[in-house]
């Protein structure tokens, strides 16, 4: 669960994520389907709070859009109330240009921005909602992340085995409005999610290099 602490995110923030989500609401929430006009693919990730993982990719050159949403389950047009109890996953379609980034350069950078050994959750987001998968839509992708696992399990570089999922990609469905971009409409409540969740001091402990136990 996404926890909140209303008084004391109001305090800290005060106006200015009220004036933040004013001005970048508005173009968030109608992003073009950028894959249409040019040579570019996507590639679908969930790896728990999908507001993480938005503003992970975001930060990667070659990536030219991200998209929060549901995938994974049972329904259509699932909502952010009722996707776990349909079995789908929260996860980012992620839209990149090949010709700058690669699926695989993609794949290795989710994984060491989650925690692949969790099968029940990530960090303090618990339930099979929150667990970790990468969506392939290809033998070719599902071949580079086989290959991107047997790299990470034959070099020892995790404390457990992979739990992470390799799925055939299903319907993606996007998020509401609200929840794209929301590291930076909500930045003062998302930088507090994060540190209290312990994102960052868990995938820096579980990729600290101490191998398998």
């Amino acid at each position: 669960m996404k926890f909140s602490d209303p008084v004391l995110i109001a305090a800290i923030a005060g106006g200015a994520s009220a004036l933040a989500t004013f001005f970048l609401s508005a173009g968030a929430q109608d992003k073009p389907d950028l894959s249409v006009a040019h040579n570019f693919e996507t590639a679908v990730f969930a790896g728990g709070c999908f507001w993480c993982v938005e503003a992970d990719f975001d930060k990667v050159d070659g990536v030219v859009k991200t998209t929060s949403g549901y995938t994974g389950g049972m329904s259509s047009n699932p909502t952010y109330y009722s996707h776990p109890k349909e079995g789908h996953l929260e996860a980012v379609q992620v839209t990149y240009d090949p010709e700058e980034v690669s699926y695989a350069e993609l794949v290795e950078y989710f994984m060491r921005h989650i925690d692949p050994t969790d099968d029940s959750g990530q960090f303090c987001d618990r339930g099979n909602n929150y667990t970790t998968a990468v969506f392939v839509g290809s033998d070719e992708e599902r071949q580079t992340v086989e290959a991107e696992f047997s790299e990470i399990e034959d070099a020892m570089l995790l404390p457990a085995p992979i739990a992470t999922k390799i799925r055939d990609a299903t319907p993606f469905y996007a998020a509401e409005a609200k929840h794209q971009d929301y590291y930076m409409k909500n930045s003062v409540h998302y930088k507090f999610y994060r540190q209290r969740c312990g994102r960052d001091e868990r995938i820096s402990e579980v990729w600290s290099g101490g191998g398998n136990s």
